[in-house]
Protein backbone atom coordinates (compact mmCIF):
# COMPACT_ATOMS: atom_id res chain seq x y z
CA UNK A 1 0.00 0.00 0.00
CA UNK A 2 0.97 3.60 -0.48
CA UNK A 3 1.11 4.39 3.30
CA UNK A 4 1.07 8.31 1.94
CA UNK A 5 -2.79 7.83 1.03
CA UNK A 6 -3.61 6.81 4.43
CA UNK A 7 -6.66 8.18 6.57
CA UNK A 8 -5.61 8.22 9.86
CA UNK A 9 -8.14 5.94 12.37
CA UNK A 10 -8.71 6.60 15.83
CA UNK A 11 -7.71 2.85 16.54
CA UNK A 12 -3.57 3.60 15.22
CA UNK A 13 -2.53 4.45 19.11
CA UNK A 14 -4.23 1.32 19.98
CA UNK A 15 -2.85 -0.60 17.53
CA UNK A 16 0.63 1.11 18.16
CA UNK A 17 0.79 0.40 21.90
CA UNK A 18 -0.59 -3.11 21.69
CA UNK A 19 2.53 -3.64 18.93
CA UNK A 20 4.78 -2.97 21.53
CA UNK A 21 2.83 -5.49 24.67
CA UNK A 22 2.06 -8.12 23.13
CA UNK A 23 3.66 -10.70 20.39
CA UNK A 24 0.75 -10.57 18.33
CA UNK A 25 -2.29 -8.66 17.95
CA UNK A 26 -5.76 -9.68 16.36
CA UNK A 27 -7.94 -6.64 14.80
CA UNK A 28 -11.71 -8.33 14.35
CA UNK A 29 -14.55 -6.09 13.60
CA UNK A 30 -17.30 -5.92 10.44
CA UNK A 31 -16.41 -6.49 6.78
CA UNK A 32 -15.44 -3.08 5.00
CA UNK A 33 -14.92 -0.98 8.06
CA UNK A 34 -10.98 -0.72 6.76
CA UNK A 35 -9.08 -3.12 9.14
CA UNK A 36 -6.82 -4.81 6.06
CA UNK A 37 -5.98 -0.93 5.18
CA UNK A 38 -5.11 -0.19 8.75
CA UNK A 39 -3.35 -3.59 9.48
CA UNK A 40 -1.50 -2.61 6.32
CA UNK A 41 -0.77 0.52 7.11
CA UNK A 42 1.17 -0.85 10.71
CA UNK A 43 2.51 -3.61 8.87
CA UNK A 44 6.02 -4.83 7.43
CA UNK A 45 4.96 -7.47 4.87
CA UNK A 46 1.49 -8.84 4.10
CA UNK A 47 -0.21 -12.35 3.44
CA UNK A 48 -3.80 -11.86 2.66
CA UNK A 49 -5.33 -15.12 2.90
CA UNK A 50 -8.74 -14.63 1.22
CA UNK A 51 -6.72 -13.53 -1.63
CA UNK A 52 -9.10 -15.02 -4.82
CA UNK A 53 -5.67 -14.99 -7.82
CA UNK A 54 -4.13 -17.89 -9.18
CA UNK A 55 -7.60 -20.09 -7.72
CA UNK A 56 -7.39 -18.68 -4.21
CA UNK A 57 -3.51 -20.19 -3.82
CA UNK A 58 -2.79 -18.27 -0.90
CA UNK A 59 -5.47 -20.29 0.59
CA UNK A 60 -4.80 -23.42 -0.22
CA UNK A 61 -1.32 -22.82 0.93
CA UNK A 62 -1.91 -21.68 4.04
CA UNK A 63 -3.75 -24.90 4.92
CA UNK A 64 -1.31 -27.27 3.70
CA UNK A 65 1.93 -25.13 5.57
CA UNK A 66 0.16 -22.89 7.81
CA UNK A 67 3.81 -22.26 9.43
CA UNK A 68 5.89 -21.28 6.00
CA UNK A 69 3.23 -17.96 5.36
CA UNK A 70 4.21 -16.87 8.98
CA UNK A 71 7.94 -16.37 7.43
CA UNK A 72 8.00 -12.49 6.44
CA UNK A 73 9.36 -9.12 7.95
CA UNK A 74 7.50 -7.92 11.21
CA UNK A 75 4.70 -6.97 12.01
CA UNK A 76 3.70 -9.35 9.32
CA UNK A 77 -0.25 -9.22 8.86
CA UNK A 78 -2.24 -12.22 8.41
CA UNK A 79 -5.42 -11.07 6.41
CA UNK A 80 -8.38 -12.36 7.20
CA UNK A 81 -7.12 -15.42 9.10
CA UNK A 82 -10.56 -17.48 9.44
CA UNK A 83 -10.28 -18.41 6.36
CA UNK A 84 -7.64 -21.34 8.26
CA UNK A 85 -8.70 -21.69 11.58
CA UNK A 86 -5.61 -23.58 12.16
CA UNK A 87 -3.36 -20.43 11.59
CA UNK A 88 -4.36 -19.08 14.69
CA UNK A 89 -2.03 -21.47 16.44
CA UNK A 90 0.59 -21.91 13.92
CA UNK A 91 0.52 -17.97 14.70
CA UNK A 92 0.44 -19.23 18.98
CA UNK A 93 3.36 -21.54 18.33
CA UNK A 94 5.74 -18.90 16.14
CA UNK A 95 5.57 -16.63 18.64
CA UNK A 96 7.09 -18.65 21.22
CA UNK A 97 10.22 -19.07 19.51
CA UNK A 98 11.46 -15.52 20.92
CA UNK A 99 9.87 -12.84 23.09
CA UNK A 100 10.17 -10.41 20.29
CA UNK A 101 6.88 -8.03 20.80
CA UNK A 102 4.69 -6.88 17.65
CA UNK A 103 5.07 -9.85 15.33
CA UNK A 104 2.10 -10.64 13.56
CA UNK A 105 -1.25 -8.56 13.09
CA UNK A 106 -4.04 -10.67 12.18
CA UNK A 107 -7.66 -9.52 11.22
CA UNK A 108 -10.63 -11.04 10.87
CA UNK A 109 -14.48 -10.60 9.77
CA UNK A 110 -15.98 -13.05 11.51
CA UNK A 111 -15.46 -15.89 14.22
CA UNK A 112 -14.88 -19.07 13.73
CA UNK A 113 -16.34 -22.45 15.51
CA UNK A 114 -13.72 -23.10 18.83
CA UNK A 115 -13.50 -26.38 17.54
CA UNK A 116 -11.15 -25.06 14.96
CA UNK A 117 -9.31 -23.38 17.24
CA UNK A 118 -7.17 -25.46 19.52
CA UNK A 119 -5.77 -22.73 21.94
CA UNK A 120 -7.20 -19.61 22.99
CA UNK A 121 -4.18 -17.24 22.67
CA UNK A 122 -4.09 -15.73 26.16
CA UNK A 123 -1.13 -14.29 26.47
CA UNK A 124 0.22 -14.08 23.57
CA UNK A 125 -2.71 -12.50 20.93
CA UNK A 126 -4.50 -9.51 22.35
CA UNK A 127 -7.37 -8.71 20.64
CA UNK A 128 -9.20 -5.44 19.37
CA UNK A 129 -12.38 -4.11 17.85
CA UNK A 130 -12.77 -1.82 14.72
CA UNK A 131 -15.49 -0.55 14.02
CA UNK A 132 -16.96 1.46 11.30
CA UNK A 133 -15.68 5.12 10.95
CA UNK A 134 -17.00 7.46 13.18
CA UNK A 135 -17.90 11.20 11.83
CA UNK A 136 -14.72 12.96 13.13
CA UNK A 137 -12.59 10.46 11.48
CA UNK A 138 -14.77 10.60 8.01
CA UNK A 139 -14.33 14.65 8.78
CA UNK A 140 -18.18 15.12 9.09
CA UNK A 141 -17.44 16.05 12.32
CA UNK A 142 -15.64 19.50 12.91
CA UNK A 143 -13.89 18.12 16.30
CA UNK A 144 -14.23 20.96 18.32
CA UNK A 145 -15.29 19.42 21.66
CA UNK A 146 -13.90 16.70 23.01
CA UNK A 147 -15.75 13.66 24.95
CA UNK A 148 -13.03 13.29 27.02
CA UNK A 149 -13.41 17.02 28.20
CA UNK A 150 -16.72 16.20 28.71
CA UNK A 151 -16.15 12.78 30.87
CA UNK A 152 -13.75 14.96 32.80
CA UNK A 153 -16.11 18.14 33.52
CA UNK A 154 -13.35 20.10 31.78
CA UNK A 155 -14.94 21.73 28.93
CA UNK A 156 -15.82 25.59 30.22
CA UNK A 157 -15.99 27.05 26.66
CA UNK A 158 -18.46 28.28 24.42
CA UNK A 159 -18.19 27.61 21.24
CA UNK A 160 -20.52 28.57 17.91
CA UNK A 161 -20.33 25.55 15.59
CA UNK A 162 -22.73 26.43 12.80
CA UNK A 163 -26.19 25.19 11.69
CA UNK A 164 -26.78 21.02 10.96
CA UNK A 165 -30.42 20.41 8.95
CA UNK A 166 -32.34 17.07 8.88
CA UNK A 167 -31.17 16.44 5.75
CA UNK A 168 -27.61 16.11 6.16
CA UNK A 169 -27.77 13.60 9.32
CA UNK A 170 -30.39 11.45 7.82
CA UNK A 171 -27.48 11.51 4.76
CA UNK A 172 -24.98 10.41 7.56
CA UNK A 173 -26.91 7.53 9.27
CA UNK A 174 -28.52 6.05 5.99
CA UNK A 175 -24.54 6.18 4.26
CA UNK A 176 -22.84 5.01 7.30
CA UNK A 177 -19.19 4.74 8.08
CA UNK A 178 -17.83 2.17 5.32
CA UNK A 179 -14.82 4.07 4.18
CA UNK A 180 -15.59 2.89 1.00
CA UNK A 181 -18.72 5.04 1.20
CA UNK A 182 -17.66 7.85 2.65
CA UNK A 183 -17.95 10.48 -0.44
CA UNK A 184 -20.71 9.02 -2.53
CA UNK A 185 -23.79 11.27 -3.19
CA UNK A 186 -27.15 11.20 -1.47
CA UNK A 187 -29.10 9.25 -3.69
CA UNK A 188 -26.66 6.37 -3.29
CA UNK A 189 -25.80 6.49 -0.28
CA UNK A 190 -27.75 3.53 0.75
CA UNK A 191 -26.47 1.13 -1.82
CA UNK A 192 -23.48 0.08 -0.38
CA UNK A 193 -25.16 -1.07 3.34
CA UNK A 194 -28.00 -3.14 1.05
CA UNK A 195 -25.27 -4.65 -0.64
CA UNK A 196 -23.61 -5.19 3.07
CA UNK A 197 -27.05 -7.39 4.19
CA UNK A 198 -27.55 -9.21 0.99
CA UNK A 199 -23.35 -10.39 1.68
CA UNK A 200 -24.54 -11.58 4.88
CA UNK A 201 -27.59 -13.72 4.18
CA UNK A 202 -26.54 -15.37 1.04
CA UNK A 203 -22.98 -15.72 1.74
CA UNK A 204 -21.30 -14.57 5.17
CA UNK A 205 -23.86 -16.37 7.37
CA UNK A 206 -24.12 -19.68 4.97
CA UNK A 207 -20.24 -19.95 5.24
CA UNK A 208 -19.84 -19.98 9.15
CA UNK A 209 -20.83 -23.35 9.99
CA UNK A 210 -20.09 -26.58 7.66
CA UNK A 211 -22.86 -28.10 8.90
CA UNK A 212 -25.57 -26.18 9.79
CA UNK A 213 -28.10 -24.57 7.45
CA UNK A 214 -29.05 -21.04 7.37
CA UNK A 215 -32.48 -20.25 6.26
CA UNK A 216 -32.56 -17.32 4.37
CA UNK A 217 -35.57 -16.28 4.88
CA UNK A 218 -35.77 -16.50 8.76
CA UNK A 219 -32.59 -14.76 9.01
CA UNK A 220 -33.99 -11.75 6.76
CA UNK A 221 -36.76 -11.84 9.28
CA UNK A 222 -34.69 -11.76 12.07
CA UNK A 223 -32.21 -8.61 10.48
CA UNK A 224 -35.84 -6.50 9.82
CA UNK A 225 -37.01 -7.56 13.22
CA UNK A 226 -33.90 -5.95 14.66
CA UNK A 227 -34.17 -2.86 12.34
CA UNK A 228 -37.32 -2.56 13.62
CA UNK A 229 -36.22 -2.08 17.28
CA UNK A 230 -32.54 -0.53 16.75
CA UNK A 231 -31.53 1.20 19.93
CA UNK A 232 -34.01 -0.85 22.18
CA UNK A 233 -33.92 -3.74 24.92
CA UNK A 234 -36.06 -5.93 23.42
CA UNK A 235 -35.51 -9.72 24.54
CA UNK A 236 -35.26 -12.31 22.15
CA UNK A 237 -38.87 -13.36 23.40
CA UNK A 238 -40.08 -10.74 21.87
CA UNK A 239 -38.40 -10.17 19.01
CA UNK A 240 -39.84 -13.94 18.08
CA UNK A 241 -43.49 -12.26 19.03
CA UNK A 242 -42.68 -8.96 16.99
CA UNK A 243 -41.89 -11.55 14.02
CA UNK A 244 -44.54 -13.24 14.50
CA UNK A 245 -46.71 -10.28 14.95
CA UNK A 246 -44.96 -8.05 11.77
CA UNK A 247 -43.85 -11.05 9.33
CA UNK A 248 -46.95 -13.90 10.21
CA UNK A 249 -44.20 -16.07 10.42
CA UNK A 250 -42.98 -18.15 12.92
CA UNK A 251 -39.81 -18.56 14.58
CA UNK A 252 -38.49 -20.32 17.29
CA UNK A 253 -36.76 -19.28 20.33
CA UNK A 254 -33.81 -21.67 19.85
CA UNK A 255 -33.55 -20.17 16.09
CA UNK A 256 -33.02 -16.89 17.43
CA UNK A 257 -30.85 -17.18 19.71
CA UNK A 258 -28.95 -19.43 17.31
CA UNK A 259 -29.30 -16.58 14.67
CA UNK A 260 -28.06 -13.67 16.82
CA UNK A 261 -25.09 -15.94 18.03
CA UNK A 262 -23.87 -16.07 13.94
CA UNK A 263 -24.78 -12.44 13.18
CA UNK A 264 -22.55 -11.57 16.55
CA UNK A 265 -19.69 -13.90 15.13
CA UNK A 266 -19.87 -11.88 12.05
CA UNK A 267 -19.48 -8.53 14.26
CA UNK A 268 -22.81 -7.05 13.11
CA UNK A 269 -24.42 -6.23 16.36
CA UNK A 270 -22.82 -4.37 18.61
CA UNK A 271 -25.04 -4.47 21.81
CA UNK A 272 -24.90 -2.03 24.92
CA UNK A 273 -24.28 -3.45 28.21
CA UNK A 274 -26.47 -2.03 30.94
CA UNK A 275 -24.59 0.31 33.70
CA UNK A 276 -24.78 0.21 37.49
CA UNK A 277 -23.32 3.31 39.41
CA UNK A 278 -22.68 1.47 42.44
CA UNK A 279 -22.46 -2.25 43.91
CA UNK A 280 -23.52 -0.98 47.00
CA UNK A 281 -26.70 1.08 45.52
CA UNK A 282 -30.10 0.25 46.12
CA UNK A 283 -31.71 0.82 43.41
CA UNK A 284 -32.49 -2.39 41.00
CA UNK A 285 -30.83 -2.21 37.73
CA UNK A 286 -32.43 -4.00 34.45
CA UNK A 287 -29.82 -6.03 32.97
CA UNK A 288 -31.39 -5.50 29.23
CA UNK A 289 -28.62 -4.84 26.74
CA UNK A 290 -29.88 -2.16 24.35
CA UNK A 291 -29.44 -3.33 20.92
CA UNK A 292 -27.79 -2.27 18.05
CA UNK A 293 -26.44 -3.05 14.58
CA UNK A 294 -22.58 -2.27 14.34
CA UNK A 295 -23.66 0.57 12.04
CA UNK A 296 -27.64 2.17 12.26
CA UNK A 297 -26.77 2.22 7.94
CA UNK A 298 -27.42 -1.47 8.51
CA UNK A 299 -31.08 -0.80 10.05
CA UNK A 300 -31.97 1.68 7.56
CA UNK A 301 -30.65 -1.01 4.55
CA UNK A 302 -32.97 -3.82 5.87
CA UNK A 303 -36.32 -1.41 6.54
CA UNK A 304 -35.47 -0.09 2.88
CA UNK A 305 -35.33 3.56 3.76
CA UNK A 306 -33.38 6.28 2.23
CA UNK A 307 -32.83 9.93 3.46
CA UNK A 308 -36.34 10.68 2.59
CA UNK A 309 -38.36 8.44 4.11
CA UNK A 310 -36.23 8.48 7.27
CA UNK A 311 -36.99 12.53 7.42
CA UNK A 312 -40.53 11.60 7.14
CA UNK A 313 -40.57 9.28 10.32
CA UNK A 314 -39.43 11.38 12.72
CA UNK A 315 -39.79 8.39 15.64
CA UNK A 316 -37.72 6.35 13.55
CA UNK A 317 -35.43 8.75 12.82
CA UNK A 318 -34.68 9.36 16.61
CA UNK A 319 -34.37 6.10 16.91
CA UNK A 320 -31.41 6.05 14.48
CA UNK A 321 -29.47 9.30 15.63
CA UNK A 322 -29.34 7.54 18.54
CA UNK A 323 -27.54 4.80 17.33
CA UNK A 324 -25.95 6.93 15.32
CA UNK A 325 -24.61 8.78 18.32
CA UNK A 326 -23.87 6.04 20.31
CA UNK A 327 -21.33 4.03 17.67
CA UNK A 328 -19.69 7.06 17.78
CA UNK A 329 -19.53 7.52 21.43
CA UNK A 330 -17.80 3.65 21.34
CA UNK A 331 -15.77 5.00 19.11
CA UNK A 332 -14.30 8.05 21.18
CA UNK A 333 -14.57 6.16 24.31
CA UNK A 334 -12.33 3.11 23.74
CA UNK A 335 -9.16 5.72 22.35
CA UNK A 336 -9.17 6.89 25.58
CA UNK A 337 -9.63 3.63 27.78
CA UNK A 338 -13.47 4.25 28.59
CA UNK A 339 -16.38 1.98 28.02
CA UNK A 340 -20.02 2.64 26.58
CA UNK A 341 -22.71 1.46 28.60
CA UNK A 342 -26.59 2.19 29.08
CA UNK A 343 -28.64 2.87 32.07
CA UNK A 344 -32.52 1.93 33.00
CA UNK A 345 -33.58 0.43 36.42
CA UNK A 346 -37.16 -0.68 37.66
CA UNK A 347 -38.56 2.76 38.29
CA UNK A 348 -38.37 3.62 34.96
CA UNK A 349 -35.27 5.73 34.51
CA UNK A 350 -33.12 5.82 31.67
CA UNK A 351 -30.63 7.39 30.28
CA UNK A 352 -29.50 6.93 26.81
CA UNK A 353 -25.13 6.44 27.49
CA UNK A 354 -22.84 6.11 30.23
CA UNK A 355 -19.46 6.60 29.53
CA UNK A 356 -17.49 4.69 32.28
CA UNK A 357 -13.67 6.30 32.68
CA UNK A 358 -10.76 3.45 33.41
CA UNK A 359 -10.66 5.41 37.28
CA UNK A 360 -14.76 4.33 37.88
CA UNK A 361 -15.59 7.86 37.35
CA UNK A 362 -18.82 7.93 34.93
CA UNK A 363 -20.47 10.66 32.46
CA UNK A 364 -24.42 10.53 31.86
CA UNK A 365 -25.50 11.04 28.40
CA UNK A 366 -29.16 12.36 26.58
CA UNK A 367 -29.00 11.82 23.10
CA UNK A 368 -31.59 14.49 21.91
CA UNK A 369 -32.35 15.00 17.95
CA UNK A 370 -33.94 18.85 18.14
CA UNK A 371 -32.64 21.15 20.22
CA UNK A 372 -36.76 21.70 21.95
CA UNK A 373 -35.46 18.73 23.84
CA UNK A 374 -32.67 20.20 26.03
CA UNK A 375 -34.55 22.28 29.06
CA UNK A 376 -36.66 18.64 29.27
CA UNK A 377 -33.38 16.25 28.40
CA UNK A 378 -31.21 18.50 31.32
CA UNK A 379 -34.01 18.16 34.25
CA UNK A 380 -34.23 14.43 33.37
CA UNK A 381 -30.21 14.22 34.10
CA UNK A 382 -30.35 16.00 37.13
CA UNK A 383 -33.24 14.01 38.32
CA UNK A 384 -31.51 10.89 37.98
CA UNK A 385 -28.64 11.21 39.07
CA UNK A 386 -29.50 13.05 42.23
CA UNK A 387 -32.17 9.95 42.67
CA UNK A 388 -29.15 7.54 42.15
CA UNK A 389 -27.11 9.73 44.96
CA UNK A 390 -30.06 9.11 47.21
CA UNK A 391 -30.20 5.65 46.90
CA UNK A 392 -26.44 5.25 47.97
CA UNK A 393 -25.34 5.09 44.20
CA UNK A 394 -22.04 6.89 42.68
CA UNK A 395 -23.34 10.08 41.26
CA UNK A 396 -22.15 10.84 37.45
CA UNK A 397 -19.23 13.35 36.98
CA UNK A 398 -20.65 15.09 34.66
CA UNK A 399 -24.10 15.12 32.86
CA UNK A 400 -24.63 16.07 28.60
CA UNK A 401 -26.95 16.61 26.12
CA UNK A 402 -25.67 15.45 22.43
CA UNK A 403 -27.94 17.17 19.72
CA UNK A 404 -28.36 16.97 16.70
CA UNK A 405 -29.54 20.40 15.90
CA UNK A 406 -27.72 22.46 18.00
CA UNK A 407 -25.51 25.48 17.10
CA UNK A 408 -23.02 25.71 20.43
CA UNK A 409 -20.77 24.11 22.56
CA UNK A 410 -21.49 24.86 26.15
CA UNK A 411 -22.53 24.50 30.06
CA UNK A 412 -25.57 25.32 30.97
CA UNK A 413 -26.19 27.10 34.56
CA UNK A 414 -27.33 24.49 35.84
CA UNK A 415 -23.95 22.40 35.19
CA UNK A 416 -25.49 20.04 32.04
CA UNK A 417 -23.20 19.91 28.63
CA UNK A 418 -24.74 20.70 25.53
CA UNK A 419 -22.57 19.56 22.72
CA UNK A 420 -23.82 19.20 18.56
CA UNK A 421 -22.80 15.48 17.48
CA UNK A 422 -20.88 17.13 14.50
CA UNK A 423 -18.13 19.16 16.72
CA UNK A 424 -17.36 16.09 19.04
CA UNK A 425 -14.33 13.90 18.89
CA UNK A 426 -12.67 11.60 21.51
Amino acid sequence: MNKDNYKPRLIDDKITEYLHLAKAICIEGPKWCGKTWTSSFHSSSCYYVGDPSNNFSNRRLAEMDPIKVLNGDFPRLIDEWQEVPSLWDAVRMKVDETNDKGQYILTGSSTPIRKGVLHSGTGRIFKLRMHTMSLHESGDSDGKVSLKSICDNSFNQTILTGEVDLEKIAYLIIRGGWPDNIDVPKEKAGILPKGYLNSVLFEDIQKLDENVKYETGKVNLLLRSLARNESTTITNLSLSKDISASEKSIVSDETINKYLNSLSRLFLLENQKPFSPDIRSSIRIKQGEKRHFCDPALACAALNLNTTKLISDLDTFGFMFEALVERDLRIYAEAFNAELFHYQDYSNNEIDAVIELDDGEWCAIEIKLGANQIDSAANKLLKINKDIESHGGKPAKSLCIICGLSNAAYKRPDGVYVVPFTSLKN
